[in-house]
């Protein structure tokens, strides 16, 4: 059984943030698993509504990590 879990997942590096929260957020809405993501440049941190049969917080770090950031402690 799966259900939709909610993780916010601090991200640094956002040297640019209002250029670095939109590839982020486009990279996490294009991976299947992801239902909604969103990255506040504010706090430098994403939120994702995911699927948990689909996807993990480990991997949504490994999607941050992919584009080039370095995700922090995932927290619920």
């Amino acid at each position: 059984m799966t259900s939709e879990r909610s993780v916010r997942v601090p991200i640094h590096g956002m040297d640019c943030p209002g250029s670095d929260a939109p590839l982020v957020e486009r990279a996490l809405a294009a991976t299947p698993g992801v239902l909604r993501a969103y990255v506040n440049p504010a706090t430098e941190a994403a939120y994702v509504d995911y699927d948990d049969g689909l996807i993990d917080p480990e991997l949504i770090a490994d999607i941050i990590r992919a584009v080039g950031y370095t995700p922090g402690c995932s927290e619920p």
